[in-house]
């Protein structure tokens, strides 16, 4: 047996036993597939962490960068309460067209809200929007501009804040100074970044799985 089909029976255990997805998860993913959007959501045991976390957090407002299909924002509303908010940003318009369909059916509308646009002009506007500070803020949207993202967190946050950056492993690349590709030398800024910032305090984490070889960095907010 390959080392990545074990894997993918690893990860598929753990997820029928711990993270299944119900018919609204699924008819994302389904809806997902069927309007061609590229098969870079998290898995089901990943979004179940995010959810983790954000009840963890006792998060009431969460931002996410990159919603694609909705399917990770599913699973972080799931754990805010009923006056809480999820706003989450979208470059494509045909991902957001997708993932408010999902949102609505799976009864999160009045929860979360989708932005359409790049997401470095949509911060600057919720930023003057004067909102309270997110409790939680997932990044998983164009590697290239993660350091800009994580800054814009830290404006959007405050004391005792989490800050998820996903994918940050980059098939491994993301060790290699030479590297002129945007996804890598965009992940390889954002985690000097956390790791030099006085109000970050950081780690990041390799992960296999469905998803391949990966990981993500996790960063508490500090005073």
């Amino acid at each position: 047996m390959s080392e990545s089909h074990v894997w993918d029976e690893v990860d598929a255990y753990f997820t029928d036993r711990l993270a299944p997805d119900d018919e609204a998860l699924a008819a994302a993913l389904r809806d997902s597939d069927a309007a061609g959007l590229p098969h870079i959501n998290v898995a089901g045991n990943q979004g179940k962490l995010l959810q983790l976390l954000a009840q963890i957090q006792g998060a009431r407002h969460i931002l996410e960068i990159g919603t694609l299909g909705g399917y990770s924002t599913i699973w972080l509303a799931r754990a805010l309460p009923a006056d809480g908010r999820l706003v989450s940003l979208e470059y494509d318009p045909k991902h957001a067209e997708v993932a408010v369909r999902n949102i609505a059916r799976a009864g999160l509308d009045k929860l979360v809200e989708v932005r359409v646009g790049p997401a470095l002009e949509s911060l600057p506007k919720l930023a003057d929007e004067n909102p309270p500070p997110f409790d939680l803020v997932f990044i998983d949207a164009d590697k290239a501009n993660n350091p800009h993202y994580v800054e814009w967190a830290l404006k959007l946050t405050s004391t005792g804040s989490l800050i998820v950056l996903d994918n940050v492993v980059r098939g491994g690349r993301v060790t290699d100074a030479a590297s002129t590709a945007p996804d890598v030398t965009g992940t390889r800024a954002a985690i000097e970044l956390i790791g030099s910032h006085p109000r970050l305090s950081g780690t990041a984490i390799q992960t296999v799985g469905m998803k391949g070889y990966d990981g993500f960095a996790l960063a508490r907010v500090l005073a």
